[in-house]
């Protein structure tokens, strides 16, 4: 099921784009490749973007509640779930989404994996033209079909930790921190959000690295996609809420 449904469309459309791109360059069919996907995949993207802000910008709430309820794991998890209704949150939505996307991930995982090898082509649609073989090397350097490519797997782990950092900066603050709290420890949340920045990235560096270099390449441009797509939709939530915040202090005239 899993080859039928997402290996083989993967496979074809990454064969039909390089058939049509001019050269028959494989990068530039993986860019072309990567743009479709995530377009296809925006609704989801969406979702589960919109979903990670509204969970972190009532993380200064959630901290309240916790020291509020500190002793009290009913009350709790009781006030917790109404905050959620409140603010019409479903603290799940925001994985759900990316557990869609993870067959698709898997799948062009496994053409890259794989290669383009005589049994590979086999899968290739019968209405698709099949090309006797795949040049591997893009825009005359790059070989795509090696691993231990350094340039496209450190860029990959650059991009996710600035999509990471991007996220976290729409974070609030609590505007009257108590720093000499100790009641409690750090919050799920912020825990996830300091290992995703820091170790996330330097896993997706080190798997992209140690495959061939289309997986770190097609890995690098959905990053940059992400980031482009969080940029767009936090630009049009501000335009909605108002943009920024003024406020007018009056000054009381002077009398003689």
């Amino acid at each position: 099921m899993f080859e039928t449904f997402f290996y083989q469309p993967i496979l074809n459309l990454l064969v039909f784009l390089y058939n049509i791109v001019p050269g028959n360059d494989l990068g530039i069919a993986i860019v072309l490749l990567t743009i479709i996907i995530k377009t296809v995949m925006f609704p989801l993207s969406k979702k589960a973007i919109e979903s990670q802000k509204g969970l972190q910008e009532i993380q200064p709430e959630i901290e309240a509640i916790k020291k509020e309820h500190k002793d009290n794991r009913e009350a709790l998890g009781k006030a917790t779930l109404e905050l959620y209704k409140k603010k019409k949150i479903n603290p799940f939505s925001s994985c759900l989404p990316l557990l869609v996307q993870l067959p698709f991930l898997f799948a062009v995982f496994q053409v890259f994996r794989d290669g383009f090898g005589e049994g590979s082509l086999d899968l290739v649609y019968s209405f698709i033209a099949r090309p006797e073989h795949i040049n591997t090397l893009s825009l005359g350097f790059f070989e795509l079909s090696n691993p231990h490519n350094i340039l496209l797997s450190g860029a990959a782990g650059i991009a996710l930790y600035f999509q990471t950092k991007m996220m976290m900066a729409r974070r609030p603050t609590s505007k009257t921190p108590n720093k000499t709290d100790k009641s409690g420890q750090e919050d799920m949340m912020a825990m996830m959000n300091k290992q995703m920045l820091y170790v996330m990235p330097f896993f997706t560096a080190f798997i992209s690295y140690s495959f061939p270099s289309g997986l770190a390449l097609y890995w690098f441009l959905t990053t940059l996609l992400t980031i482009a797509q969080q940029h767009y939709l936090f630009r049009d939530t501000s335009r909605k809420d108002g943009g920024i915040e003024i406020e007018i202090i009056p000054v009381e005239k002077k009398t003689r």
